[in-house]
């Protein structure tokens, strides 16, 4: 999302390229297009100039060493600078309490309903919680079935009353409900509005104090840019909500919202939404998006996720097959579904560094693996055990059942024999590094 801010803000290093030393003149000059980078990229305009005068400040207090360049010293500043501006350190959800209760508050259209469930299966998945999520949106019916959908779709059990008008009531009921049942976290979703009225204040305010939530979390859509801050300002005057969540992080946005919101609510931004699967949820790190705004990737987010979907046992049992280069095409579906497990694949992509500006303008299909898992699933069990028995005739069959050519069989042929010449290789090299020498 931050494509169009990375790339002016590399122009703007450009300006000290050459340079031998930082001087009060090449630095504005720089700042001068840091600033309008910023501003295109939709921050506020006194968040800005706060941060271009930080910027400048550090930048002329400093003695250049002959093994850095100057416009090197000013991307290591720039980039702290926006870390602290973002928040410097994540900070974590508060799940103390018994139950824990987390209050959703937005505008309707923000994506609240939605992350109400994310954040659900997170919470369940990663840190072991046992949810309860309650529809307080007595305005819209569609939401409450919206939140019973998502809820089937993660296996988290949604406290509804279809009859009644009171969202106080309905989420005093529900705390009632989590206690007796067990549930040690309640995450409740609330009604939204198309702008900030004082009707939703205060019904919102009222469920807020009936509660007595241990979180109270602002959702806003990105792609709003300055409106978002706006709103937040509004909430936040109004809740003293405890934090921020950024949705639709993935989406073709200026990022203005996420690099301006705490400086105006001084409040964190604590996950932000990253795409609309219900696993496309992360927590929110400050040095990483700047790493990421920069152009520098966020290799660490990738491995996390990566590990997200990592099994021991499967690893081990895969280890085996491929030592005995037994690795076939059933192992490589399963590959593969944990690849797309872990998200938008643009976005894992531009998490490696040096790839986000080379893919800017590559659309990346999520479905690019369709064509691969069609010809896969059109083979015979034996087939997929067994590839070496797949002969001319059988890729023929196996093209026509999957809807592709005979050229795009043989092409994933080739793709397979070399992925599993490379693991094989892979596999022994650690192997052979693992084995004690023996005595002579």
């Amino acid at each position: 999302m931050f494509d169009n801010l990375s790339e002016r803000l590399e122009r703007s290093f450009k300006i000290l390229k050459g340079e031998g030393k930082i001087t009060e003149i090449n630095v504005a000059e720089t700042l001068k297009d840091v600033r309008k980078a910023l501003l295109d990229a939709d921050v506020n305009y006194k968040v800005a100039k706060v941060f271009t005068d930080t910027v400048k400040e550090k930048a002329l207090g400093q003695n250049v060493l002959s093994a850095v360049k100057p416009s090197q010293l000013m991307v290591k500043i720039v980039h702290d600078e926006l870390t602290q501006l973002m928040g410097g350190e994540a900070v974590d959800v508060n799940l103390k309490g018994s139950p824990a209760v987390i209050l959703m508050a937005g505008l309707q259209g923000s994506g609240k309903t939605t992350f109400s469930g994310k954040l659900a299966k997170m919470l369940k998945s990663k840190r072991g919680k046992n949810p309860l999520l309650v529809a307080c949106d007595v305005y819209r019916p569609a939401a409450i079935e919206q939140l019973r959908v998502l809820g089937e779709q993660i296996g988290v059990p949604v406290y509804s009353e279809i009859d009644s008008k009171d969202p106080v009531s309905i989420a005093q009921n529900a705390i009632k409900e989590a206690k007796a049942k067990g549930y040690d976290l309640v995450i409740v979703d609330t009604a939204g509005r198309l702008a900030v009225d004082e009707t939703m204040m205060e019904e919102i305010a009222a469920i807020k104090a009936a509660i007595k939530p241990e979180e109270i979390l602002f959702v806003v859509d990105s792609m709003t840019g300055q409106d978002a801050v706006n709103t937040a300002k509004e909430f936040n005057d109004r809740l003293d909500f405890t934090g921020v969540i950024l949705t639709k992080m993935d989406g073709d946005t200026r990022g203005g919202a996420a690099i301006s919101i705490l400086s105006v609510v001084s409040k964190p931004i604590k996950f932000v939404g990253t795409g609309e699967k219900m696993e496309a949820v992360d927590q929110f790190h400050p040095a990483r998006m700047a790493d990421r705004i920069l152009g520098m990737g966020d290799i660490v987010s990738l491995v996390e996720r990566a590990q997200e979907q990592y099994d021991e046992e499967e690893a081990k049992r895969l280890q085996k097959k491929i030592a005995k280069n037994q690795f076939d095409f059933n192992d490589f579906l399963t590959q593969i579904a944990q690849i797309k497990k872990m998200g938008n694949l643009k976005d894992l992509a531009s998490m490696i560094p040096g790839v986000g500006k080379a893919i800017k303008d590559v659309e990346i299909d999520d479905n690019a693996f369709k064509s691969i898992e069609a010809i896969i699933h059109s083979m015979t069990p034996k087939e997929r055990a067994n590839p070496e028995i797949l002969t001319g005739s059988r890729r023929t069959r196996i093209a026509k059942g999957s809807g592709t050519t005979i050229q795009e069989v043989n092409r994933l042929m080739k793709q397979f024999d070399q992925t599993r010449k490379m693991m094989k290789m892979v596999t022994s090299s650690k192997m052979g590094k693992a084995m004690p020498k023996m005595k002579r």
